[in-house]
Order: C-alpha cells, then structure tokens, then sequence
C-alpha cells in the first residue's frame, strides 16, 4: 500500500544517525498509530503526503525509560509535581517514567494510596508514567492487591528512609518476610542498601565540608546492606534489584551472588558517574544524597563495571526538594550537609551529563541507549514496548545534536525548584525533540503522557 494511502496520523522520521538494536546507522523511520511499522534506509521510504522530518546529523535515539523518580505528589508538591517532572522528563529525552512510592503522602503502600497517584496524575503527564509499590513494616499483605493492580514492583529501605510516613525494614524478619512474599507473586523487589548499625557508628560531623558527610555514609553500610539482602534473597528466592549503586566495594558481592544463581541486578546513577567527591564545593548541599557521591576513583570503577554489563540500568534518582530544605547558602541556607535534604535533581540533565562522560572515555550513543533506554525498559517488562527504535515498538524517540554544548542553568529547567548540581556546568548533548507514541512533546501545549502499569497497557 502506497504511503499516501495510510492513516493521518503516519509520519516519518529520518536520520543519519539513528541508533537501532544493532548500533547506529542512517535509517528512515516510519510511525503509524503511535507504533514503529517500518525502518529502512535513510531516504529509502516514499515521502509523498508523508509529514517527514529529516534530522540530518543529528541523531535518532529511542526514548529514555527512568525507572527511578520521586515526583512527590500527592502530599509534597512543593517539593515537586506529575506536571513539573514530566515535563522536565520530556525536555531531557524521558519518554517513560516510573514514580517512587515514598515522599508523597500517602505513600504507594496500600491499593489506596496508589489510587490516589493515579487520580492526582490524570491530565499531568507529559510522558508515560508508571508506578513502583513500597514493601514496609506491617503491609506485606497489602502487596498481592498492588502486584494485581499495576504496580512493577516493590521498593523498600534497609535504613531510614527520611520520611516518616515509609518506615524500613528494620529487622531480619521483616526484609525476610517482605521478600518471601514477592517470591511469591514474582514480583521485583528493589531495595536501597545502606546498613543502619554502619551508619549509626560512623563519625556524625555536621558542617559544611563535604568530606565530613561522606565519613558518615561510609562504603562499609552499602557492603554490609547488600551482603544482608542477598543472603535474604539466596533463601526467598526472591529477584532483587539494587537501587542507586554508589560504592563500587559491592561490585564484588553482586559478581558472587550472580555467580551462586541469585537473581539481582543493580543500577548506578547519573551523578556518580560524572560528578566527584573532590570537586563538591564546601556548603554546596546541591550535591547531597544518599548513598553519597564518592572518589573519582570510586567512579572510575563504577564506569569499568558499567562497560562490562554489570549493571542493568542508569537512571536518574531524581529526588528534588525545596532550596529551604537544601540549607543553601545561595538560598539563605547554612550549608550544613547533615541537616540538608539528601537528594539529586537531575531528570532533565541525566542524558547529556552522562553523553559528556561517556563520550570523554570513548564510549558510544549506542552504550548510552542502552544503559538509559534498553536496561530500564527490560527490567521493568517493558522491553516489548519501549526502551528501542524497532517495529512494533511504541514511537517514543529524541533528536539528539551530541556535539552541541551547552551551560546549565537551574532556573531554566522544568522542575520546580531552581537547585541542581549541575548547575554552572557546561554539558554537550542537547535534546532537540521528543516524540511520545509518535507525536511531538510541547510542554507549553496540553499533556497526552498515559499511565501504564505492568508488564504493559494502559489503565488511564
């Protein structure tokens, strides 16, 4: 059937540089109904009554799938929104996003508090937007319920959380029983590994040096942490994913327990990836989070285990709050790490800030995608549907200039508040256009991003 004859909504995209399955090559892209129905050669598809956008040199990337982002709403939209964050999503080349269940209130620990995400989110989504579960004390039969209504997982802390309202799991028992019943169901456990009595007996020595809050999250608590979660999932069973991997002292457990059958992965982070503990400037609590940002050789080591496959994804742990929160001096603040809000904005930033990197260490557009777009999908189920340019496959693309540098600037970003660590930084890799299912993102127009809910489908 000739391309004239198709449906309205067909378009075709076109690029020299198209990052496909099997790397980057030119490639004409064509979308009909919000699905890729054919790839050809670049200029080899008729274009007569075709919108056709040719992109030249600039490349064609599948959408990012970040699968760990704590948008906060409802119960602290101050901090940050469905309609802020999807937007700074989109303008980042994120086409699908999967929200943290703690920081909202009420948390995604309950089929209730998971329908009250979902009625909040309705009309605020820029992008494609899925849930995570949390897994607490006291709410393990609470679980089967949001397995069955969507969720693609449970997320639980070994350490305090920081808010009161997702308690961790505090004892062997508790990690033992939350565990056994996502055995159960199948479903993914994703765990933030730091170890209590660790941090309890490292040096607490608030202040504005950065080395002083790093002593107090030492490697030794994401070591002993991890080294408990796998020994709990060798008994349960249970599949396990290590959320934000910051030390690369855990690499070695991960190999062994991969080795000894154990079914986990683990992720690493925009930020430990490009930034460094050495260069955090002394009261830049922009730089806070938890696990912390750790040596430049700490992060040369995550980078050679990331070139070997071993970890499954990168996503952004986007974990804003307001600058009051932060304690930064900029904003009025005192700089005192141990009292500022620990986490990382970055969302809109995460694909340029680690192209510059990655770029700089001789890797590829198409380990990038990988990492960003292919990793995250697969782990969550949505490997049939997003995370590549390949027929079948939803539209969800990003024209993406990797030579193009730019300087960030907080204030000009679509998240609510104006703090981020990169700001000041000159980043190469701009983000031109996305499409979601096909057609343009304006964040300035009407949002069209659907809910999604596991493995695949839409429940909006």
């Amino acid at each position: 059937m000739p391309l004239s004859d198709t449906p309205p909504d067909t378009v075709l995209v076109r690029s020299r540089r198209a990052v496909l399955p099997d790397g980057e090559r030119p490639a004409d892209v064509l979308v009909q109904g919000g699905r890729i129905t054919r790839i050809a050669g670049y200029g080899e598809l008729p274009a007569e009554d075709v919108p056709v956008t040719d992109l030249g040199g600039t490349a064609l990337l599948p959408g990012l799938v970040d699968t760990h982002v704590h948008v906060n709403e409802p119960g602290r939209t101050e901090w940050e929104g469905f309609a802020t964050a999807t937007r700074a999503a989109a303008a980042g080349g994120v086409t699908t996003i999967v929200d943290m269940p703690l920081n909202s209130v009420p948390p995604t620990t309950t089929p209730a508090g998971l329908e009250a995400k979902r009625k909040t989110a309705e009309g605020q989504a820029w992008v494609d937007l899925g849930f995570w579960g949390g897994a607490v004390p006291g709410n393990t039969g609470e679980l089967a319920a949001l397995h069955e209504a969507g969720v693609f997982g449970f997320k639980s802390f070994l350490a305090p959380s920081g808010v009161d309202e997702f308690p961790h799991l505090a004892t062997p028992e508790q990690l033992e029983s939350a565990l056994a019943e996502q055995a159960r169901l199948g479903a993914l456990a994703i765990v933030h590994a730091e170890d209590p009595a660790v941090l309890d007996t490292a040096p607490q020595r608030p202040g504005v040096h950065y080395r002083d809050f790093l002593a107090s999250r030492p490697d030794g608590a994401e070591e002993a942490a991890v080294a408990r979660l796998l020994g709990t999932a060798r008994r349960t069973g249970a599949r396990v994913h290590v959320l934000h991997v910051s030390s690369a002292a855990v690499l070695p457990l991960l190999r062994q327990a991969r080795e000894d059958g154990v079914q986990v992965t683990a992720e690493t982070c925009p930020h430990y990836l490009t930034l460094t503990a050495e260069e955090v400037p002394d009261g830049d609590t922009a730089f806070k989070c938890c696990p912390p940002i750790r040596s430049e050789s700490n992060r040369d080591a995550l980078w050679a285990a990331l070139a070997a496959g071993e970890f499954a994804a990168v996503v952004s742990d986007h974990s804003p709050s307001t600058p009051d929160l932060k304690h930064l001096p900029r904003h009025g603040g005192s700089g005192d790490f141990a009292a500022a809000w620990g986490g990382i904005a970055s969302l809109q930033v995460g694909l340029p800030a680690v192209w510059t990197e990655a770029r700089r260490r001789g890797h590829t557009l198409a380990d990038v995608v990988r990492w960003m777009s292919a990793g995250p999908a697969a782990l969550v189920g949505l490997a049939g549907r997003k995370g590549a340019i390949a027929v079948g496959r939803d539209a969800d693309l990003v024209a993406f200039d990797p030579d193009a540098a730019f300087a960030v600037h907080a204030e000009e970003l679509h998240h609510r508040n104006p703090v981020t660590p990169y700001a000041g930084r000159t980043l190469t890799g701009a983000v031109r256009t996305t499409w979601l299912r096909g057609r343009v993102v304006d964040v300035d127009a009407a949002p069209f991003g659907r809910q999604i809910a596991r493995p695949q489908g839409d429940v909006s």
